[in-house]
Order: C-alpha cells, then sequence, then structure tokens
C-alpha cells in the first residue's frame, strides 16, 4: 500500500501539459492558485437547534467582511476606475443586499440544521442552476455575479481568505472556471499574474478581457480544476495554449529562451510603432485598436494605434439598475475624443443582449438571445435609452474625431429607422443650440448575413462598414464560438465565409466608402494575409496584438496576398485555404507566428 502512495505522489509531481485556447500572448511561470477549490473541501455537519443563531452570526459576519473586502477594493482602486469599471464593483455588493438569496438561506438552515458553509453553498448552486427559471430578469442574469461574491462569502466562513494582491516575489496563475470583469481589473496592473479557465474560447469575454489588459491567458482548459492543487509549480504559455504544471528544469530553460526571444522581438517592433503599416508594394493599412474600458486609453495610444476602430459602448450599461445618463455618457466620450484626436474615434452604440444582459431594461427571458432583441434592434424597441446614447454621441462629435456606427443591422429598413432617430436627435440638439459635427460619419456592422448578401444597397446610405467577424462567422456557420466542444468548426476560412467578405468588400469600394474589420479576426496573424488580399482598408483589434499586426502588414506584398485569395475563392477545401494562407504567412513573418498551428481538417 505504501509502495502504492509513493508511486502516485511521484507521478503527480511528473510534468503535465494540457492543452487549452492561446486566448493571450505571454508566458508565466510560477505557483497555482485555484480560484474555485472550495467545493472539494466543503464541510458537512449536523447541528443542533441551539446552534442556528451562532451559525447565522457566523453568515452575517462573513457577509459584513466580504462587503468591506469589496468596499477595500473599489476604494484601492478608484483613482484608476472610470464609472463604468465601478460599477463591476457595485453589482457586487448588491448581491450581499439580496432578500431573496438570504431568505432562502435562513429558511434552509431552520430545515435541515446543516452547518452554514453547506446550507449556503447548496443554496447558492440551486440559484445558479435555476436562475433560467426565475421570472425575475435581474437574477436570472447575475449568475458570474452571485458565483464570485458567494466564493469570497465561503473563504471567510471557512477562513481561508486569500488576497488577489500579489504581495510576494512569486508569480501566481489564477485557475478558475471562468474569468470575472472584478477579476481581471484587480490584477491588471500585476506583471506577475495570468488567467487559465476551464470555459472560454478566443473570442470569448474572458479571451477579449485579458487581451486588454494584457494578462497572458489560456481558455478553454475543460474540467481541468479536479487534477489541480493550490501551489503546484507552473508555467502558462498564452502563445501557445498550454498550462504545463511541475515543469522539468529543461522546460523551465526552454521557456526562459523563448521569453527572451519574445522580449527581444518585442523591443523591435516598439522601434516601429510609429511607422505606417504599409506593404512592400506600398498599399496603406489604417490600425486601430478595440476599446471595452476607457482605462486602457493608456496602452492603446503606447501601441501606436491609428484611433479607435470600436468603442464598445455597451460596458456603460453592464451591471447596473438604471441606465447611464447623457452627461455620464458625454464624459467618457469627450474624453475619448480628445485624447485620441487626431486619430478618428468610432463609437458603437450599445450592443445589448446575447453575451452581454443587462439590468436596466426590462426585456423578458428568449429562447435563443442571440438571435433575439440585440444590438440595434433593442435600440430601436428602447427609443428613449436609444436617443440618450445618441444625443450623447452628437455633442461629443463637436471635438471634430468621433464617428458612430449602429451593430446587428440585418437589413434596410433597420438602417433607415435608425437613421431617422438620429435626425430627430439632431433637430432637437440644434433646437437647444446645442453644437455637433454635422457632417459626422454614420456607419454601420456588417455581422448579419442577410446584411452582407444586401451590402450593395447598404452601402449607398452609410459612411463606411466595420465587418464583425466574430458574429458573421458564428451566424454564418451555425457555431457558438464560445463553445469549446466545437469552436474548431468555427472557421474565418470556409469557402462561404471567403466569398462573403470579398462580396461585402467589393460592394463597400464599389460605392466608394471604406472598410474596415473589427472582429477577433483582424488580430489574427494567421489570416493577415486574407484580410489584405480582399482589401480591407482598417483593422482593428486589441492595442497588445498591433505591433505584431503592424509587422506582418510591413512583410507582406498586396500581390501575393491578392493571388492567395484568388485561389481561396476557387478552393472547394477549406483545409487548403488554411494550409495556403498558414504557408504564405510564415514564408513571410515566421518569426511573428507564436502559436502552433496545425493542418486543421476544416469542414467545407
Amino acid at each position: 500500500m505504501k509502495q502504492e502512495l509513493a508511486h502516485s505522489s511521484a507521478c503527480w509531481k511528473k510534468e503535465r501539459h494540457y492543452q487549452g485556447i492561446a486566448a493571450s500572448p505571454g508566458i508565466v511561470e510560477g505557483l497555482l492558485v485555484l480560484h474555485s477549490a472550495l467545493e472539494q473541501r466543503m464541510p458537512l455537519r449536523q447541528i443542533q437547534t441551539n446552534e442556528i443563531a451562532t451559525e447565522m452570526e457566523r453568515f452575517k459576519k462573513a457577509l459584513q467582511a466580504t462587503r468591506e473586502d469589496l468596499l477595500e477594493v473599489k476604494r484601492s482602486l478608484l483613482p484608476a476606475l472610470k464609472s463604468d469599471e465601478i460599477t463591476l464593483f457595485d453589482a457586487h455588493l448588491l448581491v450581499l443586499e439580496d432578500a431573496a438569496l438570504m431568505k432562502e438561506v435562513f429558511d434552509l438552515l431552520q430545515e435541515e440544521r446543516l452547518n452554514i458553509e453547506h446550507v449556503f453553498s447548496t443554496v447558492v448552486q440551486r440559484f445558479c442552476e435555476n436562475l433560467s427559471k426565475k421570472e425575475s430578469l435581474y437574477l436570472r442574469e447575475r449568475v458570474v455575479d452571485i458565483k464570485d461574491v458567494s466564493g469570497r462569502i465561503l473563504n471567510h466562513l471557512l477562513g481561508s481568505v486569500s488576497s488577489r494582491k500579489n504581495s510576494s516575489s512569486a508569480s501566481m496563475i489564477i485557475v478558475s472556471t471562468t474569468l470575472t470583469p472584478s477579476d481581471a481589473l484587480m490584477v491588471r496592473h500585476e506583471r506577475k499574474v495570468a488567467f487559465a479557465t476551464e470555459t472560454g474560447s478566443q473570442t470569448s469575454h474572458a479571451a477579449i478581457l485579458s487581451r486588454a489588459f494584457g494578462i497572458p491567458a489560456v481558455v478553454g482548459l475543460r474540467r481541468i480544476m479536479a487534477e489541480l492543487k493550490e501551489g503546484e509549480p507552473a508555467i502558462l504559455d498564452g502563445y501557445h495554449g498550454l498550462l504545463i504544471i511541475n515543469p522539468s528544469a529543461q522546460t523551465r530553460r526552454s521557456y526562459k529562451k523563448m521569453q527572451l526571444e519574445q522580449q527581444h522581438l518585442d523591443d523591435d517592433l516598439k522601434k516601429i510603432r510609429q511607422l505606417p503599416a504599409t506593404t512592400q508594394d506600398g498599399c496603406r493599412i489604417t490600425l486601430s485598436a478595440n476599446m471595452e474600458l476607457p482605462q486602457e486609453l493608456d496602452d492603446i495610444l503606447e501601441s501606436g494605434a491609428e484611433g479607435i476602430g470600436l468603442y464598445r459602448t455597451e460596458f456603460l450599461y453592464v451591471n447596473r439598475r438604471t441606465p447611464p445618463t447623457e452627461e455620464e455618457q458625454y464624459e467618457v466620450l469627450a474624453t475619448i475624443a480628445k485624447r485620441t484626436y487626431p486619430h478618428n474615434a468610432i463609437i458603437r452604440t450599445f450592443d445589448i443582449g446575447g453575451d452581454k444582459p443587462i439590468y436596466c431594461s426590462s426585456l423578458n427571458k428568449e429562447a435563443n438571445p442571440f438571435l433575439g432583441c440585440r444590438g440595434i434592434r433593442l435600440a430601436l424597441l428602447y427609443k428613449d435609452m436609444f436617443k440618450t446614447q445618441l444625443r450623447a454621441i452628437l455633442r461629443a462629435s463637436i471635438f471634430g474625431n468621433l464617428s458612430m456606427m449602429y451593430p446587428m443591422i440585418s437589413g434596410i429598413e433597420e438602417l433607415r429607422e435608425a437613421n431617422a432617430i438620429l435626425h430627430e436627435v439632431k433637430e432637437e440638439l440644434r433646437k437647444e443650440h446645442l453644437p455637433f459635427e454635422e457632417e459626422m460619419e454614420v456607419g454601420m456592422m456588417i455581422e448579419v448575413p442577410s446584411a452582407a448578401m444586401v451590402a450593395d444597397l447598404l452601402a449607398r446610405e452609410v459612411s463606411f462598414f466595420s465587418i464583425g467577424t466574430n458574429d458573421l462567422i458564428q451566424y454564418l456557420t451555425s457555431v457558438d464560438r464560445g463553445n469549446e466542444v466545437i469552436s474548431y468548426l468555427y472557421n474565418p476560412v470556409h469557402p462561404g465565409v471567403v466569398r462573403l467578405l470579398k462580396r461585402v468588400v467589393d460592394a463597400a469600394h464599389a460605392a466608394k466608402i471604406w472598410v474596415g474589420v473589427c472582429g477577433e479576426l483582424a488580430g489574427d496573424l494567421l489570416f493577415t494575409p486574407l484580410l489584405l488580399g480582399l482589401g480591407v482598408d482598417e483593422l482593428s483589434t486589441s492595442a497588445i496584438l498591433l505591433p505584431r499586426i503592424r509587422k506582418a502588414i510591413q512583410s507582406l506584398h498586396l500581390s501575393s496576398c491578392k493571388e492567395l485569395v484568388e485561389e481561396m475563392l476557387h478552393n472547394e477545401s477549406a483545409t487548403k485555404n488554411y494550409t495556403r494562407c498558414v504557408a504564405l504567412a510564415q514564408q513571410e513573418y515566421g518569426a511573428l507566428l507564436t502559436t502552433r498551428y496545425q493542418e486543421k481538417k476544416y469542414a467545407l
């Protein structure tokens, strides 16, 4: 028996590799911090009737301690937080005031007479499993908040509070089921931290947040929490999508060498960040940055971005019970305009719904929210909220460098209705003698296949197109991009995708308007030859990816990219398209390609 235990212990200490999805570049060597390890050690004991009051008192103290924790974190970050970031913590504080949740804890404690840790954990699990059945939209949409705060409460009850602040010299790799905005906010200034999550894809919210804050991350590491131990040494490889546990001395040396090589490459890329993104044969591409939170502006400006290609305004609306006021929005937009000047900043009207629900609307539960009332559909339904945002955008346009675009347009009727409301708002501002830029560019996202099919009609009534490849590919191929099980089918080089993208670009240019790509595809070095060959004028992606995209463009010949696309348009196989695109990328800028690319057997 002792020999078996010794053998098991030895096996546990061997180097182990877990393959996930590369979400945010970078390498971190450090110790594992398990974010959701509480369920594995949850105590269970029967209590007596006279102990109920004591258990409830312990629970109240844990609630108060959790409240103090959240307020302390909020206060410590307050100088750097914007109004939209503050609401992330406010939403967590609201969980502590949820009367329905607290009543169920008290009722179950009296009914089962078990220790409060077990009772609270049971109630939380029950709440999260049944949110879709509740009548309260507010509760249904708060599963992430409830899980996040409940973990903090249980930590206090169990006496195992661990700070997210990295006060020691050791780096940490935070492993969790998912990544919450508060997790990212609390560690965004740490340079010795990485994230590994069980769920997610390259285009998931966890991945986008990690890239925005420059935190190395691997997502889609399915069901690994049970196989890991707190404090184990590990290496997270955000380039190759690997989590390596108990790395050998040889593996550590290899990664030290890789880190040094990447540092030298990054130093070289910094030298060209102010140079234009121009191909070898003289084609100039505009490089812009996507932005979710205003706090990203510093990194965006340092990256050499030529403005903001997409500002996701829906993050002004999440985790709050009332919509942001006109003045709140104006202040944020004015700051963006002034700080990005003379470069352009494109403000997308709120794209709420789908994976970005809000509490400040009374929208009923939808069976399929991604195909439901979201984006421009929700804006046209809540016209007062829409007009408030349009007023703020128009007023901020006075600085001379703002453009605006609508999300989720599916046809000409929606576009005309949105523009009619815009004209109403302009007339109201004129009557109030409030200045705005009369000639502000107004464009639209191409992310619905029906819009792509009538791009020639839509192009006559807008100033530009911005292709949202995340949703467009998802809808076109019927693949949930957040589902890691089938994420391999989310395929940018599917012959149908290539042909539709070409149709959109050609329609835009025929109408003499420019066209950009602001989806995650814009930041994927593998497909830069494809996008250039299609003829796009602008690429907008996370600021952290811009230096490599710039170098890739400078390494390519537009003529070669056009030949590649012409071949792709006639190929019947996605695998052939992928192989050819990768081959050209490796040939022209192989040193930039840090992800392990293997042949993919894509479906047609």
